[in-house]
């Protein structure tokens, strides 16, 4: 079976997590936004299946994979679906649910760091906002960033199925989403992030565990992982990191 999933072109966003699954179990997949526009491809492409009013159970907005035809949208509903197929999380219904749940409160985590470039408006550019930008990253720094990393230390800790990651036995779908955002939080906060992790030896254990894995150190040398930038949720503002 070959998937496609549907995202921005130029960014890595919340359509690199589902990347990174389809990657790390070396999944046929096609990136529509790098198939050419004369070929089917491309935004178009994705924009037909969002305004389609033929589309029974549309997407609000990518990511969405489709697999034959089901039409999935929601980065952590996407890799709940792909989990248990890519062979990325628990076999049993509990393992899968505490997964999920996991990837949801990544969810939030994102939303957090999108929020302290813009705090206002996603439609306001930054420079329309730098004044609240600096208020919501300071409050970031000093405690949703500890907070939400303390969180996945411990659940690292806890793991009473004695693997390296968070889940069960063997790396799942959910730590490799961990080791990305903690990329990007490399990336973003290179300070903030850098005194944070001091004490959370377990998350930057699995940072490098994870890009480490054979496809994943593969998938990073070739072109199509594509480099952060400050278009995308993890953007750097030196003034923002403290």
């Amino acid at each position: 079976m070959v998937y496609e999933l549907y995202y921005w072109p130029g960014i890595q966003g919340r359509g690199e997590y589902v990347r990174l699954a389809l990657e790390d179990a070396g999944a046929a997949y096609v990136d529509v936004a790098l198939v050419p526009e004369d070929k089917g491809g491309g935004v178009p492409a994705m924009e037909r299946l969002l305004t389609d009013t033929g589309v029974e159970r549309p997407a609000f907005a990518p990511p969405f994979l489709r697999t034959g035809r089901r039409l999935i949208g929601q980065t952590a509903n996407i890799l709940l679906f792909l989990g248990g197929r890519l062979d990325l999380a628990p076999r049993d219904w509990p393992g899968r649910l505490w997964t999920h749940q996991l990837q949801l409160t990544i969810s939030d985590f994102l939303v957090e760091i999108h929020d302290t470039h813009h705090p206002v408006s996603a439609n306001l550019y930054y420079e329309q906002q730098k004044l609240a930008a600096r208020r919501r990253a300071k409050d970031f720094r000093d405690n949703r960033l500890p907070k939400f990393l303390e969180y996945f230390e411990r659940v690292l800790t806890r793991n009473s199925g004695g693997g390296p990651g968070m889940v069960g036995k063997r790396i799942s779908y959910v730590d490799l989403s961990m080791a990305q955002v903690i990329a990007g939080l490399h990336y973003a906060f290179p300070v903030a992030s850098r005194k944070a992790l001091r004490t959370r030896p377990r998350l930057r254990a699995l940072h490098d565990l994870v890009f480490a894995r054979p496809h994943i150190r593969r998938y990073l040398a070739s072109n199509r992982r594509l480099a952060f930038n400050n278009d995308d949720i993890f953007r750097h503002y030196p003034e923002l990191d403290g």
